[in-house]
């Protein structure tokens, strides 16, 4: 255990001593127990200091989560300018009762329906060097409160076709931020900021749910490019490249991007497995609900056997970035996935039974800053796994269990009332010794 509390010591100067103390407490249980990871859990492995109500008390308290994931980031994880990218997702914790803080009706890809869960958004940086994501920021997204008005007895006025009398051109950067975008915009300024004298990223990654003019602006907001990918069936025009006739507007509206029949001047590279041929196209484009042209990769995948061919569109805001960067840091953008695996699998994002907005605060990132730790951990004692991992700290337990009541037993040690003490770790309810 003494690699956990070594490991967290570098955390006392932003916990006070008290809550660092708790904070080790509770880090080594998690790491320790088995079966799911509810605050009853945690106290029943947790050492001398880890009683249930003490960690009651620490849920409720309020920490700097975001210093302390930097303070494990910059010291264990990641070299000072090392080349990253930020990455961005949403993840959805199912919940079955009615009064956790933030309940609503989030959609779930697994379930591909909305369900009663709890959403959070994460940030994390992604190492282009060891390839692999490190939480720093996570929020929760807040529910929309039900709309009760009767949308049978107020229709909406349909508009008439054709553009509207006396409307003006807008400005396509001047847009209206969604709630979703303006707290996503709020976290990557924190991250910015936190993050910026030892790291300056370039490029934010998301899926395809940022794929529209909204997104790119709040991005370029925070002085990043966005990576994201578009609709299968979205309209493109390509850069218009002719000779401006010197009247009126300069077009900037070529000829529509016809994705069956690409120029082969816009190819890059294709490759084969024997079952599958990949290609790889590269562009400027236009769309007229985005301000500005987009570097745009189409990726036709064939089935040789079938001749059927699939396609993804991905595109990025900076016009120089070449077709292999950007398919490498969209790929790269699927580890956060492996961040959110290994905090509900192992460390209790989807266990947590807590009712009030701090206190589910605190368990989510409780998971989250776990997660982060064991890759530090496996990168010290060498295992491949978090299974391993745990199994280690796991055994290395009982070990010190089994030795101390060796040690107070004595020569007087009989092994019937050894193996009836060694069960009884983690237990609920510790049996009374019988006089």
């Amino acid at each position: 255990m003494t690699e956990i509390i070594s490991l967290l010591s570098i955390l006392h100067p932003i916990l006070d001593k008290t809550t660092a103390k708790q904070f080790s407490i509770i880090i080594e249980a998690m790491f320790t127990m088995t079966g799911r990871c509810t605050m009853l859990g945690i106290s029943r492995w947790a050492s001398k200091g880890g009683s249930y109500r003490t960690i009651q008390r620490l849920f409720k308290k309020k920490l700097p989560w975001m210093k302390l994931f930097w303070c494990i980031l910059k010291t264990h994880l990641l070299e000072k300018d090392e080349p990253i990218i930020l990455a961005g997702d949403e993840t959805v914790v199912t919940k079955a009762g009615k009064n956790t803080y933030g309940l609503g009706r989030f959609y779930s890809s697994i379930y591909n329906r909305a369900l009663p869960s709890l959403s959070f958004q994460t940030i994390s940086i992604i190492s282009t060097r060891t390839r692999k994501s490190f939480p720093i920021a996570v929020e929760q997204i807040k529910s929309k409160p039900k709309n009760k008005e009767n949308t049978a007895q107020n229709p909406k006025k349909k508009r008439g076709r054709g553009r509207p009398k006396g409307s003006k051109n807008k400005n396509k950067k001047d847009v209206t931020l969604s709630d979703t975008l303006v707290q996503l915009q709020e976290m990557l300024k924190e991250v910015l900021k936190l993050i910026s004298p030892h790291l300056k990223p370039t490029y934010f990654v998301y899926d395809g749910a940022f794929g529209h003019n909204n997104a790119v602006q709040m991005t370029r907001q925070t002085g990043l490019h966005l990576i994201s990918k578009l609709r299968r069936n979205i309209q493109l025009c390509f850069q218009f490249d002719g000779i401006y006739c010197g009247r009126g507007r300069p077009v900037i509206y070529g000829d529509a991007v016809e994705f069956s029949s690409l120029p082969s001047e816009y190819f890059v590279w294709s490759h084969s497995d024997g079952k599958n041929r990949t290609a790889y196209y590269r562009f400027i484009a236009r769309h007229k609900k985005f301000a500005d042209p987009l570097n745009v990769v189409v990726i036709f995948k064939t089935d040789l056997k079938t001749k059927k061919t699939a396609k993804v569109i991905l595109f990025c805001t900076d016009l120089e970035l070449s077709c292999e960067k950007i398919v490498d840091y969209y790929r790269l953008r699927f580890q956060i996935e492996f961040n959110f695996r290994d905090a509900k699998q192992y460390f209790g994002l989807e266990d947590f039974m807590v009712l009030s907005e701090q206190s589910v605060c605190n368990a989510v990132h409780f998971s989250f800053f776990c997660a982060n730790i064991s890759q530090v951990l496996m990168k010290k004692t060498g295992e491949q796994s978090i299974i391993d991992l745990k199994l280690r700290y796991h055994g290395r337990y009982y070990a010190t269990q089994i030795l101390k009541i060796v040690s107070k037993l004595g020569s007087s040690i009989k092994k019937d009332e050894l193996l009836d003490q060694i069960p009884i770790f983690g237990s609920i309810h510790r049996k009374k010794k019988v006089a």
